[in-house]
């Protein structure tokens, strides 16, 4: 006779995290290629385009660290499912909305309402799914590995990046409403991908330490994460500056028509998104670099890169410029997110993610703001403040000496 037979747990599979990075980035990055069209069709002021992009930046920030501490409490997968459906139930509803916009069936006010109402939404639902996806991870993941991992999802994530805008914008020159329609699928398919590959159950360690999970919420300030946090809040806003820059500065620098600046933008985003995935390879491969070795060495970069655009007098070196900056924030991401990651326990996995997505959400909400303001002194400005801020992490992150402990988790 045989024994019992027991059914071992499937191995950890990034596939299933990567697909819905990729998606959703694609969904959220489809919809800022297609506002500006759609307010201009429908007659609406462009504060309602940005408007509608910055309140949902305002609702990621303020809920990824309440989404965080409930996968903490109730596990990944269901905060992931709940997330995805929410996000795709909305976005559904957005697209609907402005299809019917689109054939006159909606008056303006009511349009304005329903795409800032919507947009928020949306930001509020996939808020769970950034930082539940790293601690995921963090989970199944021992810490020499861990920036390795954060890398491939940060890969999925550029690539949503790149190809969610170029999906949308080729339909839109279609139709508007098949463009939303489309991003609208795309978090229906993370949903069945997350909900019949993702395993259902933590490995040991996590399902163990659960008894040790505190009453409180991680704290906002908690001293184990401020560098982390403030190397994400800087990541974020210094991207988020240069994005909502670039088209202006090609305009006025560079002395281009409004359609020859809008298409050396998108071409410049391209090359961040391309210089995004390239680096984090690097992070991807070389498993034995201390976090601490990327994040100054990528700031360096980084801030390099930003500096010479104030020396970009031609269509190919602020392409270069922002090629080269991207290089260097290709590998700050995933290794902010790992040293948060090995400075907590287990049991506040979620919450820690939560904290840094909420930074990285207010770098979002600040930067495009902090940004024009400098703008409208100086274009070189703002360039120069984040080149030297970044160039001013690298210095401080490299004079100091990584604990030997932070690896202990």
């Amino acid at each position: 006779m045989t024994g019992p037979t027991t059914t071992a747990p499937r191995p950890f599979r990034m596939a299933p995290l990567a697909i819905a990075a990729l998606t959703g980035t694609m969904a959220m990055m489809a919809y800022v290629a297609v506002i500006g069209p759609v307010v201009r069709r429908l007659g609406l002021p462009e504060w309602v385009a940005g408007l509608s992009i910055t309140v949902g930046g305002v609702f990621w920030m303020l809920l990824a660290r309440w989404w965080g501490g409930v996968s903490d409490r109730h596990g990944r997968k269901p905060v992931l499912l709940a997330g995805l459906a929410a996000f795709a139930l909305v976005y559904g509803a957005l697209a609907i909305g402005v299809d019917l916009a689109l054939r006159g069936h909606l008056a303006p006010l009511a349009v304005i309402a329903l795409l800032i109402v919507t947009r928020a939404l949306i930001g509020a639902f996939y808020a769970a799914v950034p930082p539940t996806a790293a601690a995921t991870i963090v989970d199944h993941t021992p810490p020499q590995l861990r920036a390795s991992r954060m890398a491939q999802l940060g890969t999925a994530n550029a690539l949503g990046m790149v190809a969610g805008p170029a999906a949308a914008g080729w339909l839109a020159t279609r139709d508007l409403g098949i463009a939303l329609y489309a991003a609208a699928t795309l978090p229906v398919l993370a949903l069945l991908v997350i909900g019949l590959a993702l395993p259902h159950r933590a490995p040991s360690h996590a399902v163990a330490d659960a008894g040790k999970r505190p009453g409180a919420a991680l704290r906002l300030r908690d001293p184990r994460l401020r560098q982390a946090c403030a190397t994400a809040f800087l990541a974020m806003t210094s991207v988020a500056i240069a994005q909502v820059l670039v088209g202006f500065f090609a305009i006025d620098r560079l002395g281009l028509s409004e359609q020859a600046g809008a298409r050396v933008a998108g071409l410049s985003l391209a090359a961040v998104g391309v210089s995004l995935i390239v680096s984090q390879q690097f992070v991807m491969r070389c498993k034995s670099v201390p976090p601490t070795r990327w994040i100054w060495t990528g700031a360096l970069i980084g801030g390099l890169g930003f500096s010479s655009v104030l020396f970009a007098h031609s269509q190919a070196a602020l392409l270069s410029s922002y090629g080269f900056a991207a290089f260097g924030m290709g590998l700050i991401f995933p290794t902010f997110q790992a040293m948060a990651a090995n400075a907590v326990q287990p049991h506040e996995q979620g919450a820690a993610a939560g904290v840094l997505s909420a930074a990285q959400g207010l770098g979002m909400v600040l930067g495009p703001l902090a940004g024009t303001l400098l703008y409208r002194l100086a274009p070189a400005l703002p360039y120069l403040v984040v080149g030297g801020a970044l160039i001013a992490l690298s210095v401080y992150t490299a004079s100091r000496t990584q604990p030997r402990s932070a690896l202990k988790h």
